[in-house]
């Protein structure tokens, strides 16, 4: 049984959501306070200790942070092999994306927090750096239907939460036509699923 710890307003829950739902997987939702600080928790930290979300649990194996989990879940569970292809050279292409949906593009959450939750955090110097990487996605969006390959991957899945959210980090994303078409077309994938803010 796949269980998956997960706040709902969060990009990185909402990835994994979106893979599982694109794999038609079932899975067992247990919602975590992330306001009230439930991830901080002592019975949470037993089964992260890095206290973040997502958390997969897939029959007692636990699996943190949301890129590993999308490889996790590409790898076990899509028999195609499309998602996250079994070569090295297409591996490489999605790996690369990967890396900027858990580290640049996390900038856009962390803008979402100081907007929303008062985190005190650098909205200014989160956003400009997340219009860096905006103009990167929509240069290579220019010349590729997707970003790692000629297909949808878990690249896609990866980046596309915090591309749609920009706009609830304070971000104008709608100059990136490239990125918008891109946002658009993950949207008529077969199984997509939205979240709140997300349709």
């Amino acid at each position: 049984m796949i269980r998956l710890y997960d706040y709902e307003l969060s990009g990185s829950c909402y990835k994994v959501r979106l893979l599982l739902n694109m794999l038609s997987l079932d899975y067992e939702k247990v919602a975590i306070d992330f306001v009230g600080a439930e991830h901080k928790s002592n019975d949470f930290l037993a089964l992260n200790p890095l206290g973040e979300l997502p958390l997969l649990d897939d029959s007692g194996l636990l699996i943190r942070d949301a890129q590993t989990i999308l490889v996790y879940l590409a790898t076990q569970y899509d028999v195609t092999h499309t998602l996250y292809p079994v070569d090295a050279a297409s591996q490489s292409q999605v790996l690369q994306w990967l890396a900027i949906a858990g580290n640049e593009l996390m900038s856009v959450s962390g803008a979402r927090l100081a907007k929303s939750l008062h985190y005190p955090l650098d909205i200014e110097q989160l956003q400009e750096k997340a219009k860096r990487i905006f103009v990167l996605l929509d240069r290579h969006l220019g010349q590729h239907e997707y970003l790692a390959l000629e297909h949808l991957t878990i690249a896609d899945i990866a980046c596309f939460p915090y591309s749609v959210l920009a706009n609830e980090a304070g971000i104008d994303i709608s100059g990136y036509k490239h990125l918008i078409t891109w946002i658009e077309r993950i949207k008529s994938a077969p199984n997509f699923i939205g979240m709140p803010g997300v349709k």
